[in-house]
């Protein structure tokens, strides 16, 4: 029998969006943490790897995603449209999608989820100003209007049925920071690896909002309020800060993406 500590945490766990950017790099970080990896995308996920279960499915379809959670302990949903889109992309993906997993979810017991909320929930709040983890919902597209729906799905079924989620509002996860508004809102893949697993180990954690963002020197958002989840960023955008600052000296104070949280998803329209 091996060790404790060399025990995964959990039997199955299901990965929705696999095959995104965020996805592929979950993909190999998870699996020492359960003895089985599901992954879902609606796009082509390659060969399965031992531990993994692949499994196709769109998200719209409710009984394909009624399947995706038969036997499955906790869920990271990371699945849906990710960028601003015309409303009829992100209908199926992100409002219906989310609801037949919440219901499926409901259906097969499942007690946790980790919703990939987006910052863009909160995009119209300006820069000169620091909003707690939770704040109210001021979206700056269509796509962070969707994200605002799935927190309020995640809370309705907190309430009614007793399904707790953490809802993480995700900066910009890259390698490194790429620009000015990044050096706010970057989250290393390490922290992310450990916001999710903070988000799927916590206990009692009801409906809880956190910002996904490393221990940046600049930051927008106050993840005091989250504190119960035992996050502890680790990195920091610092030391990209003096080359992005010498790459973009004069930054234009008026354009609307220099004001606020949202950057460049406030200049886009509905249907961008």
């Amino acid at each position: 029998m091996p060790s404790p500590e060399l025990t995964p945490r959990f039997r199955r766990l299901l990965l929705t969006g696999a095959a995104g950017g965020l996805g592929r790099e979950l993909r190999r970080r998870l699996p020492g943490h359960c003895a089985v990896l599901r992954l879902s995308d609606v796009a082509d996920l390659g060969a399965a790897a031992p531990g993994e279960e692949l499994v196709q499915a769109d998200l719209a379809d409710a009984q394909a995603v009624n399947g995706l959670l038969d036997d499955v302990d906790a869920v990271v949903h990371l699945g849906g449209v990710s960028t601003e889109q015309p409303w009829e992309a992100i209908l199926p993906a992100n409002i219906v999608g989310v609801y037949n997993l919440y219901e499926a979810a409901r259906l097969h017991g499942v007690r946790r989820i980790v919703f990939a909320s987006s910052n863009h929930v909160t995009g119209y709040y300006r820069q000169d100003e620091t909003i707690p983890a939770g704040a109210p919902p001021r979206p700056d597209g269509l796509y962070g209007l969707s994200k605002a729906f799935g927190e309020n799905l995640a809370q309705l079924y907190q309430d009614r049925h007793g399904i707790e989620t953490v809802s993480l509002r995700i900066g910009s996860s890259f390698p490194e920071p790429q620009n000015r508004r990044m050096l706010a809102t970057w989250l290393s893949y390490d922290d992310l690896e450990r916001l999710v697993l903070a988000a799927l180990t916590a206990p009692a954690v009801r409906h809880s909002v956190i910002c996904g963002v490393s221990a940046n020197a600049r930051l927008w958002w106050d993840n005091t309020p989250a504190r119960h989840l035992g996050y502890v960023p680790q990195d920091s955008s610092t030391p990209w800060a003096a080359a992005i600052e010498r790459s973009d000296p004069s930054p234009d104070p008026a354009d609307p993406a220099n004001i606020y949280q949202g950057g460049a998803f406030v200049r886009r329209g509905p249907a961008a």
